[in-house]
């Protein structure tokens, strides 16, 4: 199917206004014909940005198998600082060597993106790892050197130079990230576009920090009362808001990701309401922290 692109910022990548987040890819009891429907229908909807990490299962290796064949038809994205058998963690031979092995894995000759997957502030800063992802750039083996996270950490790959782009969590529950992200010119990931379905008790984790922050945010932002279902209002705030090149989405049923990209095709929401959940962010949220 297709669908409109964008730029992604200053790389030179065009990536769709949906991607797919493939976390869910890599669950074991997801039976491996369904993986290959998922990843193949997710491209045919027009989900051209595939965004994975070593962290998520069997995601590498399920995208390599059944993707490689149409390798030219997405932006591949994953993750790097962790999970290399035998080497520390958050070194520069971890990074240099969690390249390869997510090559040798996605069954590809280069990363499009590649992310240091949410490391702290102090990582970023005295660990060496940002070098030696640059390295990996300046050897071929990676077109775009990118950061995953929020927060001070955020603001400094944003501000470094050192990045073409970043992924953040961007939903109307959590905006802190637009005002470090917007005009910066880089390429932008949204993640969690859906908030973690805050509306949807059946969804609850209360074990996960960001579901149970996001779900008592939703009601004190009031959003139920602005006239449209909420996955709608939701999925059109993150793709169409300031700064945003593609947001990711994850789903075991390819139904849902026709759905959610059936609703990014309606366009950004109304201006005013827009402004509106601008305007109760800013009074509610200004001291709510962006979550990793």
């Amino acid at each position: 199917m297709g669908g409109e692109l964008r730029s992604f910022g200053a790389t030179g990548l065009a990536v769709p206004l949906l991607g797919l987040g493939a976390g869910l890819l890599g669950d074991g009891a997801l039976d491996e014909a369904e993986a290959a429907r998922l990843l193949h229908g997710a491209l045919d909807l027009g989900l051209s940005f595939v965004d994975t990490a070593p962290g998520y299962g069997l995601s590498e290796e399920r995208i390599g198998r059944r993707l490689s064949g149409r390798r030219a038809s997405f932006v591949l994205s994953t993750k790097l600082g962790y999970g290399v058998p035998g080497v520390p963690d958050w070194t520069p031979e971890c990074i240099a060597r969690g390249v390869d092995q997510a090559l040798s894995r996605l069954r590809t000759d280069v990363l499009d993106v590649a992310h240091l997957h949410s490391c702290p502030l102090e990582t970023l800063l005295s660990s060496g790892v940002v070098e030696a992802l640059l390295d990996a750039v300046r050897a071929g083996k990676v077109r775009v050197a990118a950061y995953s996270g929020e927060n001070e950490a955020l603001a400094w790959a944003v501000s470094s130079g050192a990045f073409g782009s970043v992924q953040c969590s961007v939903n109307v529950c959590d905006q802190r990230s637009l005002s470090l992200v917007a005009g910066g010119g880089l390429g932008v990931v949204a993640k969690r576009p859906l908030a973690n379905t805050p509306w949807n008790p059946s969804a609850a984790h209360p074990d996960d920090a960001a579901a149970a922050a996001y779900r008592s945010r939703w009601a004190a932002l009031h959003l139920d009362d602005l006239g449209l279902p909420p996955a709608e209002l939701a999925i059109r705030f993150a793709t169409f808001a300031p700064g945003v090149s593609t947001a990711i989405v994850g789903s075991r049923r390819l139904e849902h990701l026709a759905e959610m990209s059936a609703l990014v095709a309606k366009g950004p929401l109304p201006e005013q309401m827009q402004i509106e959940i601008e305007t109760r962010f800013a009074a509610l949220g200004r001291d709510w922290p962006g979550m990793i």
